[in-house]
């Protein structure tokens, strides 16, 4: 057991270590992009002698590593600091954030429960009719881009048969102000993950029920529902757990892009204008934010397949 938590320890100490290099990374990136936060708070107008004064009021006249240091210093206490136009970036958080957490949590609950289904009935029945269909439907969905899907779902739904609301607009809440809003961004995000992971599980299944404790389960007379369940699904947990955790990563993501598609109220248009504001604050709270998220579902990942293997032994 001590070995073990030492292992998986320092596996938590790794990944705490790539979300710091990558935010290191972030303020990098925005300070070689062409302009400053300065110039973008100030407008074109602005003269020379106010720029100077905005950057050295922001800091921006300090090495980059100074000012990462100053800002990760905050950031561990959970003080994101303030964006180049003096707005607190905790508060820009606290009103984005829930919305774009919900809507890639529906979206990851859908694309659970569809990859689930039908990836374990194309396990079991893999010359069936769906089974045929899935084989190849599902590598061609899997390939299409988040924002290629939603253009697709605004042109049927909204344009041609004029069912769903391509836009979304909010209540005094923030959030959209009808749940039909949430259909087509939910189903954007979900529709590729779910192509995926389905395949993914398929994958697991059969894999893991090829293995010789299943055939001797299956000799044995034991029920296929009993079989599937006692021998089958937890060795092939820690790579379905797996797949999972790395679609949550890459719904964060999509989300990102889709939000802008739609004019949903979340983080996307406020990373989108962060960036062109040259805001190394606000850009590197967002990734903070959202690399601390991931992080944890990749070590609960982690935490099943040790569970699963420390079984096998």
């Amino acid at each position: 057991m001590a070995v073990e938590l030492r292992v998986f320890a320092g596996l938590v100490a790794r990944r705490l270590g790539l979300l710091i290099a990558l935010l290191a990374l972030v303020f990098t990136v925005v300070d070689l992009l062409p302009g400053n936060a300065a110039r973008s708070a100030l407008g074109r107008d602005a003269t020379p002698d106010r720029i100077a004064a905005k950057e050295h009021e922001l800091g921006l006249d300090r090495p980059v590593p100074v000012r990462f240091w100053d800002w990760f210093s905050g950031a561990v206490t959970g003080d994101f600091g303030t964006t180049a136009r003096g707005q607190s970036v905790n508060a820009l958080l606290e009103s984005k954030f829930p919305q774009t957490l919900l809507l890639a949590s529906i979206a990851m609950a859908i694309t659970v429960a569809v990859s689930l289904l039908c990836g374990l009935w194309w396990a079991a029945r893999p010359t069936s009719a769906v089974s045929r269909v899935l084989q190849p439907g599902s590598a061609f969905v899997s390939a299409i881009p988040e924002f290629v899907v939603a253009t697709l779902l605004i042109l049927v739904f909204s344009l041609w048969l004029e069912w769903l609301p391509a836009v979304t607009f909010t209540d005094r809440s923030g959030y959209p102000a009808s749940p039909q809003m949430l259909i087509l961004p939910v189903a954007a995000l979900a529709i590729p993950q779910a192509a995926w992971n389905l395949r993914v599980v398929r994958g697991a299944i059969v894999d893991a029920a090829s293995a010789p404790h299943v055939e001797n389960a299956i000799l044995n007379g034991l029920a296929e529902r009993t079989v599937l369940l006692r021998h089958v699904l937890p060795f092939a947990l820690p790579t379905i757990a797996t797949s999972f955790a790395t679609s949550v990563g890459t719904l964060f993501g999509g989300a990102l892009v889709v939000e802008t598609v739609f004019n949903y109220p979340g983080m996307g248009a406020m990373i989108a204008g962060s960036v062109s504001d040259r805001d190394a604050t606000l850009v590197a709270a967002v990734v903070a934010l959202t690399g601390t998220a991931i992080m944890c579902v990749l070590l609960a990942a982690d935490a099943v397949r040790a569970w699963v293997n420390r079984g096998r032994q």
